[in-house]
């Protein structure tokens, strides 16, 4: 079974969004991401006052096994970017949910936190993958 959490969001791209103060989330790979990666040894976040849209391109994941797109599931502009993944990438593997989150932005349209999953349609999501 995957590690998940029951306050985190999931897009079916293996984002996690943790809603914050107001209209501001963190977004992060799931720990079901950042396992089928494997070794991540790169990560491509946008930059600070970066707009972005709802499943679109937002970064990259670079593993030892390969790159994977990053797609962002809530639509908004970039507010702060965790600068630590720069020199310890790997963080993500170690601490998806905590220290390996990629960024924070602020959101223009609230109202697509709705078509996330919640935990259990997540993990249901993951599992139908599988079989």
């Amino acid at each position: 079974m995957t590690n998940t959490t029951k306050s985190l969001l999931y897009s079916k791209e293996h984002e996690w969004v943790l809603r914050l103060d107001g209209n501001r989330v963190r977004i992060g790979i799931s720990d079901f991401a950042q396992k089928e990666l494997g070794d991540i040894v790169f990560v491509e976040n946008p930059e600070v006052d970066d707009e972005v849209t709802a499943n679109e391109l937002m970064g990259s994941v670079e593993s030892v096994k390969a790159v994977s797109e990053l797609y962002t599931p809530v639509s908004g502009t970039v507010v702060l970017v965790n600068e630590e993944l720069e020199d310890a990438p790997e963080t993500i593997n170690e601490a998806p949910y905590d220290g390996g989150w990629l960024v924070e932005v602020e959101l223009s349209n609230p109202e697509e936190l709705e078509s996330l999953l919640n935990e259990e349609e997540y993990q249901a999501f993951i599992n139908e993958g599988e079989e």
